[in-house]
């Protein structure tokens, strides 16, 4: 019995990590090339994950004692791979929480109007997200936990509230709208999505380094966000035609934005809201909190009131910058978030497992050819982002 809470609650964490702000680009993003297409896709990306997720296992098991990721790269790769993990991870971090800053700018202002009336100015919308959930950042694991905790619970609320409340509005024709091309431009939001491995170091403690409980965990983990994304893009592209879904993209737009406006059902608009404020709080509070005490350690600041407020400023200006110097800084910091997860949660897994001898499986030629093609995945990943960069995919958009 106690093996089973454990393996249900790991898989609720692995769950619970992997689904976040990202699953309100996902519609937009693959609605230019459509439902069978986006789910060809999701499963692809799914599949690349689950392998190096199952990677990054078989090396944490590997290394004794309790090896985070830097660490696990810093044993298996040397100093250069504790220098690349090092940078990715706090890119990845800081990327991440400029797409949830800019995401909610929109949301937040217009429920603050909403309640009060006032209408905020431009300039300060991006400051909303940090100024409301900053003070439980500061207070720390403790702080996040309580306030998390609520948070949740209306996320699933709004979920399967709007799942049951929008297929009444589907249009069985928009689900059969096909333009396989423009699936490259949704690689790496799609991507980011799937990112979950760095929770794998704790669960590999919590249940004791039992590699059979940790493998149905991860398995079975990932397998849920994949399917409430799939019910996701069914819901929402089966109710978005291509010109909305055009003018969400170009405008940094969340998912839920043209789904209620669409809709017109009152229920709907008020469900989506607070459906993408709970989403992107969620992530927003995992993902400053975990950058907010790396930079304490790595810096080694003192974890006095000063010591925190540094620790807040470093985790908060950084991003803040980033949403004011671009547009539609939700979707480029979710795109160059792809990247970064390519390098950290891709590549380094697969180059760690290489170098792991004591594994009959990587040092045979399946798993060699395993491990080579899961590398150049990441590879390709960078090279659409690239692309993308260069606005080669922009006749998709436009």
């Amino acid at each position: 019995m106690q093996k089973f809470s454990k393996v249900l609650g790991g898989i609720l964490l692995i769950a619970g990590t992997t689904i976040g702000a990202g699953i309100l680009a996902l519609p937009i993003v693959t609605g230019f090339a459509g439902f069978l297409p986006s789910l060809v896709l999701l499963v692809g990306i799914w599949a690349v994950m689950l392998c190096t997720a199952l990677f990054f296992l078989d090396v944490n098991l590997a290394i004794k004692g309790e090896p985070n990721l830097i660490s696990m790269a810093s044993r298996m790769l040397g100093p250069w791979g504790r220098a690349v993990s090092w940078i990715f991870y706090l890119l990845l971090l800081y990327a991440l929480l400029a797409a949830y800053i800019s995401g909610s700018s929109s949301i937040l202002v217009g429920i603050i109007h909403g309640i009060t009336g006032f209408e905020l100015p431009n300039w300060i919308s991006p400051f909303t997200l940090p100024l409301l959930f900053g003070g439980f950042i500061y207070l720390g694991t403790k702080g996040v936990d309580y306030v998390n905790r609520i948070l949740i619970i209306g996320l699933v609320i709004t979920y399967f509230m709007l799942i049951s409340l929008v297929p009444s509005c589907s249009d069985v024709a928009l689900l059969k709208y096909e333009n396989w091309p423009a699936l490259a431009m949704a690689v790496t939001v799609v991507t980011t999505s799937f990112g979950y491995h760095i929770i794998i170091p704790s669960l590999t403690t919590y249940m004791e380094h039992d590699r059979k409980l940790l493998r149905i965990t991860v398995i079975v983990g990932s397998c849920i966000p994949l399917l409430i994304y799939v019910m996701w893009q069914f819901v929402v592209l089966g109710v978005v035609p291509l010109d909305q879904i055009q003018s969400a993209f170009k405008q940094g737009l969340a998912g839920t934005e043209p789904l209620a406006n669409i809709t017109k059902n009152p229920w709907i608009m008020t469900t989506a809201k607070a459906f993408s404020v709970f989403s992107i709080v969620t992530s927003f509070l995992g993902v400053s909190l975990s950058l907010s005490d790396f930079l304490t350690d790595g810096f080694s600041l003192k974890k006095s009131w000063e010591g925190r407020l540094i620790a807040i400023s470093l985790t908060f200006l950084p991003p803040l910058f980033f949403v004011y110097a671009y547009e539609r800084g939700f979707y480029l910091a979710l795109q160059y978030g792809g990247v970064f997860v390519a390098v950290l949660l891709i590549f380094l897994p697969a180059i760690m497992a290489w170098h792991l001898h004591t594994s009959k499986f990587y040092r045979s030629i399946g798993g060699r050819i395993l491990l080579l093609f899961v590398m150049l995945v990441a590879f390709g990943i960078i090279a659409i982002n690239i692309l993308e960069a260069k606005g080669l995919f922009g006749r998709f958009y436009q």
